[in-house]
């Protein structure tokens, strides 16, 4: 039997500017998903089964290797992507299932937390492939592909995308960190109750009209002053300044001014505004503030981030 494993991700700063080369603090999560694979005596089959992180199963399919393609009868939303997945890694390594396979995937986190589950999937065909998951990724996924490279490191990083015209690919700088604020353990990730749309998120920002070098100058400034601050005040200070920021930019209102008026401590959206999770600073443990609030998911930073 062969294992992979990926870990999940949280965008910090540089939501939606990532994609056009801002710089961006992505921070890499406990929570992943691993895979399974095991030769099968069906040669030309492959036997696929998904659980989610209750161990409980959500998905099962069988496929056919035929005129080196993986093929199935059905074409659910979850069988179209496996599919897609699986015939781009082939095309990408030829000598990619040429037999049967029993295949278990295993999550570790809720399917609706956003950590993930597409990126880290990408990342754990492209390892049993043996192919370069950024390709993979591009090839069926977008996106900045920041999810791919918090999905194999090991510590907080930089990420930026570099688009190159003139090359067929992008280049990608990506940067260990050590990002251990002094002040971590007044940090929490609080989720919203709901999965944001990612793509819906990208095609919204796409619409907006503004200078571009000039805000990504601006994020790249404020994605520093945040790895650097020295303490929660101006940690906090940093985020309320990235969230106006962004709000002007979308023409949205920034989620606490929306949702938490009332709350004495600094919130950030992370990823695609308007769901799955924030990044709440404060002094003191804010779970009674927001389970009264109907938001029970609060998770300290030690206990989501690597």
């Amino acid at each position: 039997m062969k294992t992979f494993h990926s870990q999940g991700k949280l965008l910090l700063t540089a939501e939606y500017l990532v994609l056009d080369g801002a710089k961006a603090l992505a921070l890499p999560t406990r929570f992943g998903q691993s895979l399974q694979v095991n030769n099968s005596k069906a040669t030309n089959v492959i036997s696929w089964k998904s659980f989610d992180n209750n161990n409980t199963l959500w998905y099962e399919n069988t496929f056919r290797l035929a005129n080196g393609k993986v093929k199935a009868s059905n074409k659910d939303e979850t069988t179209t992507w496996l599919l897609l997945l699986l015939n781009e890694a082939k095309i990408l390594n030829p000598d990619f299932l040429i037999t049967g396979h029993r295949v278990e995937s295993h999550l570790t986190f809720p399917r609706d937390w956003g950590l993930g589950s597409s990126s880290t999937l990408i990342n754990n065909i492209a390892q049993w492939a043996n192919v370069d998951p950024f390709l993979l990724s591009e090839a069926t996924f977008g996106g900045s592909g920041y999810d791919i490279a918090c999905a194999s490191a090991k510590t907080p990083i930089t990420y930026q995308l570099f688009c190159n015209p003139h090359k067929s690919i992008n280049e990608r700088a990506i940067s260990p960190i050590n990002f251990n604020p002094s002040f971590k353990n007044h940090l929490y990730f609080v989720h919203l109750n709901k999965k944001q749309n990612s793509r819906d998120g990208i095609k919204h920002y796409r619409a907006k009209d503004f200078n571009k070098n000039d805000v990504i100058s601006k994020v790249n400034n404020l994605t520093n002053e945040i790895i650097s601050a020295t303490n929660i005040s101006l940690f906090n200070e940093c985020v309320e300044k990235h969230e106006a920021l962004i709000g002007t930019i979308l023409n949205e209102t920034p989620i606490k001014e929306r949702l938490f008026p009332d709350f004495n401590g600094a919130i950030k959206s992370l990823g695609a505004w308007g769901g799955d999770f924030i990044l709440v600073s404060y002094l003191t443990d804010p779970t009674p503030y927001f389970s009264e609030k109907g938001y029970h998911t609060i998770i300290p930073y030690n206990n989501i981030i690597l």
